[in-house]
């Protein structure tokens, strides 16, 4: 598994999640229950992961929907 998003916004976590879906690519979140634990909702990054063989094609997606450049690690 690859780090494709990294984001406060719950929005842009379930707008890649929707988008990559249709893709046919499946997305994990991680860290969603963190921020919990630290008493703040938006507080803690959550992580969206994705298998090794479709980072690529899933990183290009979220670069063409434009998401900020900061939230897309490498």
């Amino acid at each position: 598994m690859r780090l494709l998003l990294r984001t406060n916004d719950p929005t842009l976590i379930a707008f890649a999640q929707a988008l990559l879906a249709g893709e046919g690519i499946a997305a994990f979140e991680m860290d969603v229950h963190m921020s919990v634990l630290e008493g703040s909702s938006f507080l803690l990054p959550r992580r969206l992961m994705v298998a090794d063989r479709d980072h690529f094609v899933a990183h290009a997606v979220l670069r063409d929907n434009d998401f900020p450049k900061d939230s897309l690690p490498g």
